[in-house]
């Protein structure tokens, strides 16, 4: 009996369902105003001058196309919010999002969904919108296959592409992301995933974590974004498979690792960064399986940094490997492959019969005084890193790979054609 009420009840919910069609911004507001729950609002294709609709019931909002380019845009014409969700249950699908406002004071997004659950944003364009999509004390909600493109003129006048705030079991997956403060941004958000997306040529941080715990990220592109990304004041996170590329800059990482613990970075590709991977502050954390190649410095590790493994990398075609502030190393490292490592293996079992130090003594001075730089790949750079490769004496004595690898590892190639993220 109980079962036939229960079913009774769901075929009730969906027999009443009602689907609104719309096609100007009062058939709109009304049909949002007047839906019951679960109902449909499908809008066509058409501009829809719209600020601060608030979303209170769960309720299905879509356009009526499928191609981007026949997208119903909603335009606040730079005047404020467009759509605020207050409700657990509600979908947000194929819309075209226009000129949010901008202010310093109210963080206005074209999405912005509070304390709900369970809320699905898909398939939609944001287009010079302050924050693209923005949660805040939500569970359970999906970014799914959005673009979010900016054009800022800089770091004051922009918010963050999608932003997140005290959330918990998110997914941010497939996206573009393009020309904000942040590309993504998490601050205290658990059990969360971010995978496969594509962010690029933003102000800041193409993803920045901070107090986020238990987290994973991979198979994301990080491309051209003002400062790499930042990961901070975290523990149990997972950084997996992901592109690095083409950070540049005075403060331009690949990554910015600080007061990390307990976390995992494994089969991830650095490459043309300025620095691929910077710690400071960090322990217990493996860096495995992960490949830096054509960086400045590989990896920039802080004298405040303990118990990390660096193991079972490839290291190609970097300026400097490794660079240090400290004279004592307290992690480990073993078992890598250094293109620059000029060492025999007599016994021919794969591993070098002598030590290598990643350390040179031209990136020791550097660190000290900035200005020998212009000395970089002269000789006398050149013969002073081989006669510290003889007789240490500046360089850190335990940073050294004792069992440096002869060939290359071959590693989980990472695909871009597995990132299905499209740019409309």
């Amino acid at each position: 009996m109980k079962k036939l009420t229960v079913i009774f009840i769901l075929l009730s919910q969906l027999t009443f369902a009602k689907t609104w069609k719309v096609n100007n911004t009062s058939e709109l507001l009304k049909s949002v105003a007047h839906s019951s729950k679960n109902d449909s609002v499908i809008v066509k294709k058409g501009i829809y001058h719209i600020t601060n609709l608030i979303i209170d019931k769960p309720i299905y909002l879509i356009g009526g196309e499928s191609q981007p380019q026949n997208y119903p845009i909603f335009d606040a014409n730079y005047k404020g919010e467009i759509i605020t969700v207050k409700s657990s249950g509600v979908y947000i699908g194929k819309i075209e999002f226009r000129h949010v406002g901008e202010t310093s004071s109210i963080d206005w997004a074209g999405i912005k969904v509070l304390e709900s659950s369970n809320v699905t944003i898909k398939n939609n364009y944001f287009r010079d919108c302050y924050f693209g999509v923005y949660l805040s004390a939500c569970t359970k909600i999906q970014v799914l296959g959005n673009t979010v493109i900016g054009h800022p003129k800089e770091e004051q006048t922009t918010g963050n592409g999608i932003h997140a705030w005290k959330c918990d079991s998110i997914q941010i997956a497939n996206n573009y992301v393009q020309g904000h403060r942040d590309g993504i941004y998490f601050e205290f958000v658990t059990n969360s995933l971010i995978r496969q997306n594509f962010t690029t040529q933003n102000i800041r941080y193409g993803l920045h974590f901070m107090f986020s715990h238990n987290d994973t990220y991979e198979l994301n592109q990080f491309v051209n974004n003002g400062a790499g990304v930042a990961v901070m004041y975290t523990k149990h996170v997972t950084m997996r498979s992901n592109l690095f590329k083409n950070n540049w800059g005075g403060a331009a990482y690949g990554i910015l690792l600080k007061d990390i613990s307990d976390s995992q970075i494994q089969h991830n590709q650095f490459i043309s960064n300025t620095v691929g991977i910077y710690l400071e502050g960090c322990s217990r954390t493996n860096i495995t399986q992960n490949e830096f190649s054509n960086d400045g410095i590989a990896m920039r590790i802080q004298a405040s940094c303990d118990d990390n493994l660096i193991q079972n990398n490839n290291f190609i075609a970097n300026t400097f490997d490794i660079a240090t502030n400290g004279n004592s190393v307290y992690n480990t490292i073993s078992k890598n492959y250094w293109e620059k490592y000029d060492g025999y293996d007599l016994n021919h079992d794969g591993i070098g019969d002598v030590a290598y130090r990643p350390v040179s003594l031209f990136s020791t001075l550097i660190e000290r005084v900035p200005q020998t730089m212009m000395l970089l790949r002269s000789f006398t750079a050149s013969l002073l890193d081989k006669i510290e490769k003889i007789i240490p004496s500046l360089t850190p004595e335990n940073l050294k790979d004792e069992s440096p690898l002869m060939k290359p590892i071959r590693l989980v190639p990472f695909n871009p054609k597995a990132v299905t993220v499209q740019k409309s």
